[in-house]
């Protein structure tokens, strides 16, 4: 839901109403009928405000989510609010997420990170592993900036760039950052699809998700499986998925969840026995929503009518 007070207090301010950017601007009553509901403007109708009032999109309207934990996300997100449900997001999810991956950096060098830009000279870490947390904090807040969009190849695959853009792999001119694979890979030992056949199967899968009318944990948790078992990119694939798989909750109104490090074992038996046992990784999705739902208790956020199924 978009909130236009910012328009609003720029006709009060120039003695205009609503109905006066008919004449004004041409703007038509069905336009100004999405204004009066909250709903989405067209793009080319918002370059036109905007030029207009000689403001930014910013400063005439807002987006305003019926999520209480999205809405807190994106209000502590863009005020850069310390301390809060955002900031400790970033950190948890980031540490748990690259380490699961095999990333070199504690919690605690996490957190220095985020919060201070900086770490100690003698920590001597992995250029990658620096550039790759302070990627992950850059796509924590556009999976919160298109948390309601549609998903979608544009999205999953600026997921991908955000994560990987800056590293050695971007040297590679076989990689593909933010593009799918060009060569064979495996994980767990298990073949995944082939790079000819990725962009047929990522949209097949996409198809059949964006059909469903109720979207369940167990359909994010079914969607993040056969993710995986494409493997689109050439690596990153595992926090790119659960990244998808953060912003689907958000977007149904689900409990999200994080997967902890220290439960990768359950998590990879999870993926690795889903066709035959789909329950382990369902019971350990319902895990990290455990730790989840205590951030959210934490912080005192009214989170706790979200649909958990």
């Amino acid at each position: 839901m978009y909130n236009y007070d910012g328009l609003n207090k720029k006709l009060k301010e120039r003695n205009l109403k609503k109905s006066d950017l008919t004449s004004v601007l041409s703007i038509s009553s069905r336009t100004l009928a999405k204004i009066s509901k909250g709903e989405k403007l067209a793009d080319s109708v918002m370059s036109k405000l905007c030029t207009y009032f000689s403001c930014s999109k910013d400063d005439l309207c807002r987006i305003v989510s019926d999520n209480p934990i999205l809405q807190t996300l994106r209000e502590e997100k863009e005020h850069k609010i310390p301390g809060g449900l955002y900031h400790e997001l970033q950190i948890r999810m980031t540490y748990n997420s690259n380490h699961i991956e095999g990333g070199t950096l504690s919690e605690e060098q996490t957190r220095r990170i985020f919060e201070t830009n900086t770490l100690d000279a003698e920590d001597g870490l992995p250029v990658d592993d620096i550039i790759e947390t302070v990627n992950h904090f850059r796509a924590i807040d556009y999976r919160i900036d298109m948390a309601e969009e549609p998903l979608s190849e544009e999205i999953i695959k600026h997921l991908h760039y955000l994560l990987k853009s800056r590293t050695k792999n971007e040297t590679l001119f076989w990689f593909r950052v933010g593009d799918y694979k060009l060569r064979p890979n495996v994980v767990g030992g298990i073949e995944t699809t082939a790079p000819k056949d990725v962009a047929t199967d990522i949209q097949a899968l996409l198809s059949a998700y964006l059909k469903k009318q109720t979207v369940t944990l167990k359909d994010i948790i079914d969607f993040h499986y056969r993710f995986e078992r494409i493997h689109p990119f050439q690596d990153g694939n595992g926090r790119v998925g659960r990244l998808i798989a953060f912003k689907e909750c958000l977007k149904n109104n689900l409990m999200p969840f994080i997967i902890e490090d220290r439960k990768k074992q359950y998590y990879y038996r999870g993926l690795a026995e889903y066709t035959n046992e789909p329950g382990f990784l369902v019971d350990t999705c319902y895990d990290g929503q455990d730790t989840f739902r205590a951030l959210v208790q934490l912080f005192d956020i009214d989170g706790f009518a979200l649909d958990e199924k």
